[in-house]
């Protein structure tokens, strides 16, 4: 970076806070404690700001610089969600109409999140599968009307207006820092953060976070050029950029540390830590940084032994549906989940033996099974516990010589796919089973049909319910009657009820089942 270039973005760094702070003030910087990591930790919350994340800092600096002219015709922005919201922020707060090209995947929280900071100032139009694309038809029709495009990382005054976090953060008084951890997108909050902690900590180490299959700045520095991905991962929705900007390129080259990635299981794992530790919940992109820092100290930890760490909250702006695919996956992501895959015979009380000889210390948290074979089973069974239980099991697994795979990323996992082949299955009878989640209730369900009954499908998770809800298909033996078996079933402390006929004719194609 040129002396130069230096010099203008720390001079609109300090002419941008004299803007942005008519509109929010300084977000809280806190102190998190993490068990796990033997230093001090802070966080920036920029989920708390005036729109719940820190994306109207850049574009209410941006916008506030264009000239009357430019004032005069509506500003044209492109964004998946949480520029759009600053921009809509900042031309409501500045008298200015705004035209907003927002991808179809645009999550419908942060529409509506547009609308509302807005209101009749705004306009949004929907086009194209990603940000890339709508980007693209915002830059065509800003060229033919003429307009101003407020870009939201790739600006001089956007990156200034984001850099005002980190000057937030020297006035807080609780540095010097030794380490930050900032996510990436298009770059435009890590060229302006990091350059601004690198003045006043020289010697501070900036970390940039991407996700790992949208990590388009990692792939450019390392290359030595930009460079565009083919395609993306839009879990973390608010980073998902395919090509980084030119200048935030050359700025992220020059200024950060080091680029990390991290998968959206320990995306998951970071955002259940925010709500386990201090009950908040980023969004996604939101929690990358977080991610970073637990990832990064868990492979340095005599690096950052007592040093201070600072990670950016910067978004909370989250359909809430996305909760449960989070809450799916944070386990796996923590490390303190794994769904193991088995190969055993396909005989009466070999599932039973294979939990009671191996699994008495660990938690079962799914279960997931159907038959396809007469003579081999393959069960795949999820365990929850620490770290170090989970791999004093795989150790004993492997010593016992009992054949398993790890497929804990599999996709089908990822979506509770469930192999089965019906026709293999002897008058199945299918029940709703609820359960205690407690240690050993489903070994003694196992216990009490063992030689009356068969398992042909099985499809539990656990739910954090103290209630586990499975839906199970039975072979039962000839000598006992439908009626007697729900009796011994219910004889092992659970309770049960058929499914409905219809629900078992689809499951099953089988036109003379009986509820």
């Amino acid at each position: 970076m040129s002396r130069k270039f230096h010099a203008e973005i720390v001079e609109e760094v300090l002419r941008a806070r004299e803007r942005i702070y008519h509109v929010n003030g300084a977000t809280p910087f806190q102190k998190f404690r993490v068990d796990t990591i033997d230093a001090d930790i802070f966080l920036k919350r920029e989920d708390l700001s005036a729109i719940n994340a820190y994306k109207w800092r850049g574009a209410y600096n941006a916008m506030a610089v264009l000239s009357a002219a430019e004032k005069k015709r509506p500003i044209i922005a492109a964004s998946a969600g949480n520029h759009a919201q600053g921009v809509a922020l900042a031309a409501r707060r500045q008298g200015l109409k705004a035209h907003i090209y927002m991808p179809l995947s645009a999550p419908k929280m942060k529409q509506d999140m547009v609308r509302k900071h807005g209101g009749d100032h705004v306009d949004i139009i929907l086009t194209g599968d990603a940000y890339n694309d709508a980007a693209e038809a915002a830059l065509v029709a800003a060229k033919k009307e003429k307009a101003a495009f407020i870009h939201p990382f790739d600006s001089l005054y956007t990156i200034a207006g984001q850099a005002t976090i980190a000057d937030e953060i020297v006035l807080s008084g609780q540095g010097p820092f030794d380490y930050a951890f900032v996510q990436i997108g298009g770059g435009g909050l890590a060229a302006g953060v990091a350059t601004w902690l690198k003045i006043h900590y020289p010697n501070i180490k900036v970390i940039g976070v991407e996700g790992e299959n949208q990590a388009s700045m990692k792939a450019s520095i390392e290359a030595g050029r930009l460079m565009t991905l083919s395609e993306i991962d839009t879990f973390c929705d608010g980073t998902a950029v395919k090509t980084p900007g030119k200048l935030t390129y050359k700025i992220c080259r020059d200024v950060l540390d080091e680029v990390i990635t991290v998968s959206n299981e320990e995306v998951c794992a970071a955002i259940e830590m925010a709500w386990s530790l201090d009950r908040f919940v980023p969004e996604p992109s939101g929690a990358l940084g977080l991610a970073g820092l637990v990832k990064y100290a868990a492979s340095h930890e005599k690096q950052v032994k007592g040093r201070k760490l600072i990670s950016l909250i910067c978004g909370a702006n989250m359909d809430f549906s996305k909760l449960r695919l989070i809450s799916a996956h944070s386990s796996v992501g923590a490390q303190r989940q794994k769904y193991l895959r088995f190969e055993i015979g396909e005989q009466k009380g070999t599932l039973l033996g294979l939990l009671e000889d191996n699994f008495a210390d660990v938690s079962v948290s799914a279960f997931s099974y159907g038959k396809v074979s007469h003579t081999q089973a393959w069960p795949v069974i999820a365990f929850e516990a620490g770290p170090e239980t989970l791999d004093a099991l795989t150790a004993r697994l492997k010593k016992s010589g009992i054949a398993y795979e790890d497929i804990s990323q599999a996709p089908d996992i990822r979506y509770r796919a469930i192999n089965y082949d019906p026709r293999l299955c002897r008058d199945p009878f299918l029940l709703h089973v609820h359960f205690p989640e407690r240690k050993g209730a489903l070994r003694d369900l196992l216990k009490r049909i063992s030689g009356r009954a068969n398992i042909c499908y099985f499809n539990y998770v656990y739910t954090g319910e103290e209630i586990g809800r499975a839906l199970m298909a039975f072979e039962i033996e000839q000598n006992v009657s439908k009626q007697d078996f729900v009796r011994l079933v219910e004889q092992a402390g659970v309770t049960s009820r058929p499914v409905d006929k219809a629900t078992a004719q689809r499951m099953f194609y089988v036109s003379d089942i009986k509820a």
